[in-house]
């Protein structure tokens, strides 16, 4: 993952401000994660919901690969 990469799925994380309008409520934290992962994993070839940390810093994890 490159750092522009991190600093996307990172910035998908920050709180999301509540207004209340009749435009209903925005997305949660977590599904905009969630949408910034699956979008990850679509551009580099892995199942994002098989995402694991490695213990080699933020920008290494491990995943299952999706086959072609």
């Amino acid at each position: 993952m490159t750092q522009a990469q991190l600093e996307k799925l990172l910035d998908s994380m920050r709180p999301v401000p509540l207004i209340m309008l009749q435009c209903g409520t925005p997305q949660s934290q977590r599904e905009n994660a969630n949408m910034a992962w699956k979008a990850l994993g679509k551009e580099l070839g892995f199942d994002y919901m098989t995402v694991r940390p490695n213990g080699q810093g933020d920008r290494c994890f491990n995943a299952e690969e999706v086959p072609s």
